[in-house]
């Protein structure tokens, strides 16, 4: 959108007919609600920057109020808008369809609530990259130690409000492409928990094999048969490349990048950088391997040490790991992927990991945390029963995943021309229709 957001001057952008340009504090507040002492709830779910990456929450935190952190202090109603305030390129935003009653923010977010506008319209007006690009401008001038922007830069900023019927047209659009991806991603997490459940009940538990002879190990009692091995004679390991800034340009090749790994693990198509330079054959991905963080530039190391399975990605031919990364492949006839992904998934290989770290703004790995880790191996025949009973449920994690990034791209090239007035709403619902019509 060629939009001046301070000022209600067009700035040559012609604005379609009926439309209004009002500043935001016009139609919402921002940060109305907060934690006083006669607050209600003893115990509060609580939802923090880190917590949300780019229209999803991905972790939510249960506490008792007296022992939450300071900033926990914006209560969260339905339909509300939360921005993070500091460092907004990182597009830690989402749209809350539905808060509890005990529902409360950081005071990191700007917590907007819709008055006079359709609430899910003024979401995608809020966090369109111009937006963002706009308040990080904003946010990389401030003074202080980190890049911030304060709430009322959004409230002064001019908004382009069609009329509400075309409002709730347009969020509803938008809004049906943003739930169909949310429906996947919490499948996905299911799928993925029930990856986990069968792993720690065959693996941690023994379950299935409870009626057979037992014998001590170094790590408590385990089947006959089975041993304890260290992750070096079961796998194989491979650096990811240093590469250049002049070699991130338009390519079939991508990198998968430190923020390829998502917070807590699990991949991100986000963290995919496309890439011209060399590399070597071994560095080169294939879907379903392994990667691990070796580097966390998070606060809480929230990223090292964890691991990610990557997944294809319709865009790239050839994916390669960058160097922040380690490549960990099963040794021929001694593990599957699938078993090594949920093997280093665990919270006992991540507290192994953290172990082994070392750095005080930017931690490190050493290179002895996944060769030296020990763990229980099963027979060989089991490892591959269990990957032909969970290899089916990554396929539909690919899947939709494939479908989510898809819906994605269609949502991204369709929002900021809705919300400019350059699509005409009659002519999208003309073109979904014809679609229907070809299902």
């Amino acid at each position: 959108m060629g939009f001046d957001f301070t000022s209600i001057s067009t700035n040559g952008f012609v604005k379609p007919d009926g439309w209004h340009i009002v500043s935001v504090k016009d139609v919402a507040t921002i940060n109305e609600s907060i934690i006083r002492k006669d607050y209600p709830n003893r115990i509060i779910e609580y939802i923090d920057i880190a917590s949300v990456e780019k229209g999803t929450v991905v972790s939510k935190q249960e506490l008792l109020l007296e022992q939450a952190p300071s900033r926990a202090k914006r209560i969260v109603h339905d339909h509300d808008t939360l921005i993070a305030t500091v460092r907004p390129n990182l597009e830690h935003y989402v749209y809350i369809k539905k808060a509890k009653p005990n529902t409360v923010a950081s005071t990191g977010f700007a917590v907007i609530t819709a008055k006079k506008v359709n609430p899910r319209f003024l979401y995608y007006y809020l966090t369109t990259k111009p937006f963002t690009a706009y308040l990080t401008q904003i946010a990389d001038s401030h003074t202080s130690a980190y890049p911030a922007f304060n709430p009322d830069v959004i409230e002064s900023a001019s908004l382009l409000l069609p009329p509400p019927p075309e409002q709730d047209a347009i969020a509803s659009i938008l809004g049906t492409l943003d739930d169909k991806i949310e429906l996947n991603y919490e499948m996905n997490k299911s799928l993925e928990a029930i990856v986990q459940a069968i792993f720690k009940n065959w693996f941690i538990d023994f379950e299935p094999f409870r009626g057979q002879d037992m014998q001590d190990s170094p790590l408590g009692p385990i089947p006959i048969g089975w041993g304890v091995e260290k992750l070096e004679e079961i796998a194989a390991f491979v650096k990811g490349l240093s590469y250049r800034s002049e070699d991130l340009q338009e390519s079939e090749t991508a990198l998968v990048t430190l923020k390829s790994i998502a917070r807590g693990g699990g991949y991100q198509q986000e963290g995919l950088k496309p890439y011209t330079g060399g590399y070597k054959l071994e560095q080169r991905l294939e879907p379903g391997e392994v990667v691990i963080a070796h580097t966390d530039l998070t606060q809480a190391a929230d990223v090292l040490g964890r691991a990610a399975r990557v997944q294809p990605n319709p865009e790239y031919k050839n994916l390669v790991a960058s160097l922040d990364l380690v490549i960990v492949r099963p040794k021929e006839q001694k593990a599957t992927k699938a078993f090594l992904f949920t093997l280093l998934s665990q919270r006992r290989f991540v507290e192994h990991a953290f172990s082994y770290a070392n750095g005080t703004t930017v931690l490190h790995l050493s290179k002895k945390a996944l060769p030296e880790y020990e763990f229980v191996l099963p027979p060989r025949h089991i490892i591959e029963k269990f990957s032909e009973i969970v290899d089916p449920l990554f396929r539909k994690i690919d899947l939709s995943e494939n479908q989510s990034h898809l819906l994605s791209r269609i949502r991204d090239n369709l929002l900021p021309k809705l919300l400019a007035g350059e699509i005409k709403i009659s002519n999208v619902k003309r073109l979904a229709g014809d679609k229907n019509e070809q299902n």
